[in-house]
């Protein structure tokens, strides 16, 4: 392995509140401002049908901290929408998400080679594809990871999926300003079948 990657170990309890357990970052210098940097091995679960739970259409209560990365606690509550189809084969699955006057989407991508997902984002706030998250799941919970810039800081990004409820599955979002040794969880989503 190189100077210029990081490797997922396995490792302790990180998230807050959480009893799952989430793979601890060995960190080294971020040399790309959005690069992959992040060595993510996919479970041996791994496949295209990991979101098959979230085909249709969804009803979404968010939670969403104000403003992240500064210890703040107040959080915002509104309501959203989302319908999601499978592309490519089932190779791929995209999402429409609605929050009026907010609009995202989310484009995922499986690699059978791989055997890891990539997730794309962009909304109409940026108009830019956010750098992408990588990883997999694993009995029903996913974990995905990437490097970003947060308030010109490196952050490391996470979104973990919770599917083992398929009627009522959570996604959730956490910032590590570390590389993994603490992280801040900044929103969730609550779905429930429209």
């Amino acid at each position: 392995m190189d100077n210029h990657r990081r490797k997922f170990l396995q490792g302790g309890l990180l998230a807050a509140g959480s009893l799952i357990v989430l793979p601890k970052l060995e960190a080294q210098p971020l040399h790309q401002a959005h690069g992959s940097d992040l060595e993510i091995v996919a479970s041996k679960t791994s496949s295209e049908k990991d979101f098959d739970f979230y085909l249709g259409h969804w009803k979404i209560h968010n939670k969403k901290l104000k403003t992240r990365l500064n210890n703040h606690t107040e959080w915002e509550e509104f309501e959203a929408t989302c319908d999601f189809h499978k592309i490519l084969g089932g190779m791929g699955n995209t999402d429409y998400y609605h929050a009026p006057p907010f609009e995202g989407c989310s484009l995922r991508l499986f690699n059978p080679k791989t055997r890891l997902w990539t997730i794309y984002w962009a909304d109409n706030v940026k108009v830019a594809l956010d750098p992408p998250v990588v990883g997999s799941f694993e009995n029903k919970i996913g974990k995905f990871f990437s490097k970003d810039l947060f308030q010109g800081k490196e952050i490391t990004v996470q979104f973990l999926w919770d599917a083992t409820d398929p009627d009522h599955p959570q996604w959730s979002q956490a910032f590590s300003p570390d590389s993994g040794n603490t992280w801040e969880w900044n929103w969730y989503m609550f779905n429930s079948r429209a």
